[in-house]
């Protein structure tokens, strides 16, 4: 029907029967009819009088009556909801905005959903201007990949029930696009079903074999046995080579800390245990725990990998420098990526990575681990320069890991962590899981209200790729039980630190 379709028209851009965008310019363009099944579906682009590797377009103004709720990113790693009306508002990296337009009754309410997203090796963003326009950023992350033409850069579509008008389009966008999936399709890690426990929040970086043994012995005692543990940050091999700095620049060094073998440190090899497999066989018979797994960044550490380390050569790494997109500083700047832009990251040859990532779970999987957990996956839209941009090499990656899953581990055993960005996200073939927000921060009174709104919002968008992690919670904390409630509705994971 003519209601359902989208058009654009004399600079007016029509959804569901209501201009949802004016004073669109000249150079903005619509490709509509691009799912049969949903006449309302469609995508805007621009085109530019100029090839460059970062475009600022405008698409107009939003017209008074709508009101918006946009998921952006607040930091490189992590998403926020933020809602509004008016356009200058739409704060920068904004990956979701979904607007409402309410007529008479409730039946006449409209929703018009705007998803910026992949388009070949570049990928897009919505922000708002002091003008009072709507804008789509534009970019590839490598100065060398260049182009004039946003083709389909923002989907659009529309519909009567956001919920509904979430799932039909990310369906659409798999199919168009191929280079994700809904979630429907993936295969679910049999873990979810289990109570489990993260030794993050228990001893940081300090974790150790006989510390495991006496959290998961206390969690037995308390009639709350898990059977799900993982090994978080603190277990593998690293150095830190800027030891000869004095206290203070040691302190920003942490996040440059890089990988240095595949094996387990020396707190995991002595008189408490063997080994890790020692370990993981002891848990699994004493404790009755199900599934282990194991922590890493995808590039091996938060630093990447030591590039003079024998273990590494084959992989054929070198130092790179993280190159930060305008939109990554325009919210909240990050401390680690400040400290990585100053020290540098220890990348591997994206030749290589399916053969490190193969090498290093085929390696847990022969102790007896049966999943990781992967973080800090963001950064590597700040490594593109010189890798074909930041969306080739987030794929490559992405789906290198992917299949290094499919090869070692019996399930589909992979939480992803620190990767809001949409160039993860829609490079999502297998993944099944991913951290929706922010840690939880036992320590910040005023965050706990705060994350559970962020990971409710967050989910609309990330629900229908991943199935959302909300994070693990204290069970003795002050807010316990509510984030015990929370967990019970959010449909995923439920683990405790």
């Amino acid at each position: 029907p003519q209601m359902a379709t989208t058009r654009l028209e004399r600079g007016s851009l029509l959804v569901g029967g209501r201009e949802l965008l004016s004073q669109c310019p000249p150079e903005a363009t619509l490709r509509a009819g691009v799912a049969d099944a949903a006449p309302g579906a469609a995508f805007l682009g621009a085109r530019a009088a100029a090839p460059s590797s970062r475009h600022v377009f405008s698409l107009g103004t939003i017209p008074k009556g709508w009101r918006w709720l946009s998921l952006f990113k607040l930091k490189i790693w992590w998403m926020a909801p933020k809602t509004g009306a008016d356009t200058a508002g739409v704060p920068a990296e904004t990956q979701m905005l979904l607007l409402e337009k309410t007529g008479n009754g409730v039946e006449d309410t409209v929703y018009a959903l705007m998803l910026p997203v992949l388009d070949g090796d570049f990928r897009a963003s919505l922000q708002g201007s002091p003008e009072n326009e709507l804008q789509f950023c534009f970019e590839s992350g490598d100065p060398d990949v260049q182009t004039m033409d946003a083709v389909d850069a923002v989907f659009v579509n529309s519909g009567d029930n956001p919920f509904k008008l979430m799932k039909e389009s990310i369906k659409i966008l798999s199919k168009i696009k191929g280079t994700f999936s809904h979630i429907e399709s993936k295969e679910t890690p049999a873990n979810l079903d289990w109570f489990g426990w993260c030794t993050w929040d228990a001893f940081y970086k300090a974790v150790n074999p006989v510390g495991i043994e006496e959290g998961l012995q206390s969690l037995r005692e308390g009639g709350a046995p898990p059977r799900f543990l993982i090994i978080d940050d603190g277990w593998q091999q690293i150095v830190n080579e800027f030891k000869e700095v004095d206290g203070a620049l040691l302190e920003e060094t942490v996040f440059a800390e890089r990988l240095v073998d595949l094996k387990e440190n020396d707190k995991f090899r002595g008189e408490a245990c063997k080994n890790l497999g020692d370990l993981v066989k002891k848990i699994k018979e004493t404790h009755g725990v199900k599934y282990v797994y194991a922590w890493h960044a995808l590039l091996g550490y938060w630093g990447g990998v030591c590039t003079s380390s024998d273990v590494m050569e084959k992989y054929n790494p070198k130092l790179v420098y993280p190159v930060q997109s305008p939109g990554d500083v325009a919210n909240l700047r990050d401390v680690a990526m400040d400290s990585l832009e100053k020290y540098g990251v220890g990348i591997i040859d994206p030749e290589k990575i399916y053969e490190f990532y193969n090498d290093q779970h085929s390696y847990l999987s022969s102790v007896g681990v049966d999943g990781v957990k992967v973080d800090v996956q963001n950064v590597m839209e700040t490594l593109g320069h010189g890798f074909g941009g930041r969306v080739a090499l987030t794929r490559k990656y992405q789906h290198a890991l992917e299949e290094s899953i499919a090869r070692n581990f019996k399930g589909n055993n992979l939480i992803c962590c620190m990767s809001h960005s949409s160039d993860h996200i829609y490079s999502a073939l297998k993944s099944a899981v991913a951290r929706a927000s922010e840690d939880f921060m036992p320590r910040e009174p005023t965050l706990q209200t705060l994350h559970i709104a962020n990971v409710a919002f967050n989910s609309l968008l990330l629900g229908e790729i991943f199935i959302p992690d909300w994070d693990m919670f204290q069970s003795k904390h002050e807010t316990a039980e509510f984030h015990g409630a929370a967990r019970a509705l959010s449909g995923g994971g439920v683990y405790v630190r």
